[in-house]
């Protein structure tokens, strides 16, 4: 193989639940989940989107995911009587690809897809010489005839469930071929075909209000709960006013700018410097006081004024500096300016009395403690004793 595409396509429309892609599912659009783990997915080299939506492609973009790019399918090829397939061949038709770089096709409506089912599968498409390969999950059902007769079990031997053989389901969450092989077959499989097997809670449907309850509560049980346990913060990041400080202004008889730091917060950050994890101080004032207390708190990374791309781009900056993803990251901050920042890293957390735009953030951390009032030491607490 030498590229790894993987595609995406989502519509504005859908009959059952609108605008159902970007539709808020465990606190993110629903097309994130699969984005966040191609992302993560070494071998995948480019990630597309393919859409005839401007929401759904602002909000693709604002995820600054490095190998996510967006494909504006055409109208023809994004109503209801479109194939996937007629939307794969017009991209491939417009891109320069080599025969045998591989194709990924992912189904945004597969959230309880996981970055290491992409990479096994990748595997399995490689090692057994596959010209495609698709998803299944194991489906343990006694099934009828119509007219009465038990179709695949013996119903007066009734086997025991873990002993009966599984039906293999097409879980639809994505399938693998070559470029070469989509294009002259006009189909996402061909060839000699292998299937790779989920777990039978990837069987998800996304077609009604009570299917996304159910889904919510199989991706908590089963995905988020393990990232949680997982996830390692490599790199803290705290906002300044508001957040190491009360939001005060202070001014001396003379004029001169004052501001009112914790100390408790300034030992947090000493603790985790110590416990290896990166700090900075990312704020969009430009003090020669943040520069003094940054030097004295030795974090290791301080972005003071306007800042291009605002204060997700310097963390992602920092991230590529240090070989990590957003998802190491932890950041507290507490006003519009943190908004986007929030909402992309790996853990988000906010005072008690930020702004109610940041406090209504899907899975943000609310601190008990006000700014300035030791709610940095309070966040740093919670990731040593991993308490999130």
């Amino acid at each position: 193989m030498k590229k790894m595409i993987a595609f995406i396509p989502v519509r504005c429309g859908s009959k059952s639940i609108p605008m159902k892609n970007i539709q808020l599912f465990c606190g993110k659009p629903l097309v994130y989940w699969n984005l966040l783990a191609l992302q993560n997915t070494k071998e995948v080299t480019e990630i597309y989107v393919a859409t005839d939506c401007e929401a759904i492609k602002t909000i693709v973009l604002g995820f600054a995911m490095s190998k996510v790019q967006v494909f504006d399918r055409s109208a023809e090829n994004a109503n209801d009587t479109a194939s996937t397939e007629s939307v794969m061949l017009e991209f491939l038709s417009q891109m320069k690809y080599e025969a045998d770089d591989a194709f990924l096709l992912v189904q945004a409506t597969s959230p309880l897809t996981e970055t290491h089912h992409f990479e096994e599968a990748l595997v399995q498409y490689k090692n057994e010489n596959l010209d495609s390969l698709l998803t299944c999950v194991p489906f343990k059902r006694f099934f009828w005839n119509k007219d009465g007769t038990s179709k695949n079990y013996d119903y007066q031997n009734r086997p025991r469930r873990q002993d009966f053989e599984a039906e293999l389901m097409e879980n639809g969450a994505f399938y693998i071929s070559s470029v070469g092989a989509i294009q002259a077959s006009q189909n996402r499989l061909s060839g000699k075909i292998g299937i790779y097997e989920m777990p039978e809670h990837t069987l998800v449907e996304l077609d009604e209000p009570s299917d996304w309850i159910v889904a919510e509560s199989l991706m908590k049980k089963y995905v988020l709960n393990k990232q949680n346990r997982q996830k390692e913060i490599k790199l803290f990041a705290t906002d300044v006013d508001g957040v190491l400080t009360d939001a005060g202004m202070y001014y001396s008889e003379h004029g001169d700018e004052l501001k009112k730091f914790n100390t408790h917060d300034g030992m947090g950050l000493s603790l985790l410097r110590k416990s290896g994890i990166k700090t900075a101080i990312i704020t969009s004032e430009n003090t020669k006081i943040v520069e003094n207390r940054a030097k004295k708190l030795q974090v290791d990374y301080l972005y003071q004024g306007k800042i291009h791309g605002g204060k997700l781009a310097a963390i992602l900056e920092i991230c590529e500096k240090e070989g990590i993803t957003l998802e190491n990251v932890a950041y507290i901050g507490d006003d519009i300016n943190c908004f986007e920042a929030l909402s992309n890293v790996g853990l988000a957390a906010c005072p008690a009395d930020a702004e109610p735009e940041i406090l209504a953030i899907p899975n943000i951390l609310k601190m008990t403690k006000k700014g300035g009032e030791g709610c940095v030491r309070e966040f740093i607490r919670k990731i040593m004793n991993k308490l999130y």
